[in-house]
């Protein structure tokens, strides 16, 4: 997504994607398909909501089916801290302007028909919080959508190819990174990698 930024929003094309494995094989391919912007702070909420509003047309302007389906979020509370919590995340958005609003258990299950809300489930439902603008996506197949948008705008994708160093110069200025397949220089390097990055 940062080298298709680049390339469409700012004519930087001189990029090199460099991925370890295979585009979306990584931590991406793992994460959830859940997206919302019903967070809790001021500031991931404005951040979320700003990303969530790109879900909308996201795959016409990549030309690929990322398969956002915007079918809502719903959030169970099965005790009272549940309860307790998600009104509070629903006050704090409210106050940002950003949908979230509670729901009964009868409302519950009005959204999602196949929901228990027998008072002997295991789990019994107290309440829901429901973002209705949330929804899901295939983030493989966002990764896939950006890496070929990038790609067609010039950016160098390439796979298998693992960072196993950064190199600097006797400045300490950033000269290239190191990899499997040979050193690449660059006077720039944005590290865009998962939390558990070696590097």
């Amino acid at each position: 997504a940062t080298a298709y930024y680049l390339a469409s929003e700012h004519g930087i094309t001189n990029i090199a994607v460099l991925e370890k494995g295979w585009l979306g094989g990584g931590n991406t391919g793992r994460n959830t398909t859940i997206i919302r912007s019903n967070y809790l702070y001021d500031e991931s909420a404005g951040i979320y909501d700003r990303a969530l509003k790109l879900w909308d047309g996201l795959s016409q302007e990549l030309n690929y089916n990322v398969m956002y389906s915007a079918r809502g979020v719903m959030m169970l509370a099965h005790n009272v801290h549940d309860v307790q919590v998600f009104k509070r995340h629903i006050h704090a958005n409210r106050l940002n302007g950003i949908d979230n609003e509670w729901l009964t258990p009868e409302e519950a299950k009005a959204f999602c028909p196949p929901l228990n809300i027998s008072k002997e489930a295991r789990y019994p439902v107290m309440g829901a919080a429901l973002q209705r603008r949330g929804g899901t996506a295939r983030h493989d197949a966002v990764a896939w959508g950006y890496a070929r948008g990038a790609s067609a705008r010039g950016v160098h994708i390439i796979q298998n190819c693992e960072v196993t160093g950064i190199k600097r110069a006797a400045n300490g200025a950033v000269s290239g990174v190191e990899t499997t397949r040979g050193f690449i220089g660059a006077k720039k390097v944005g590290v865009v990698a998962a939390g558990h990055s070696s590097v």
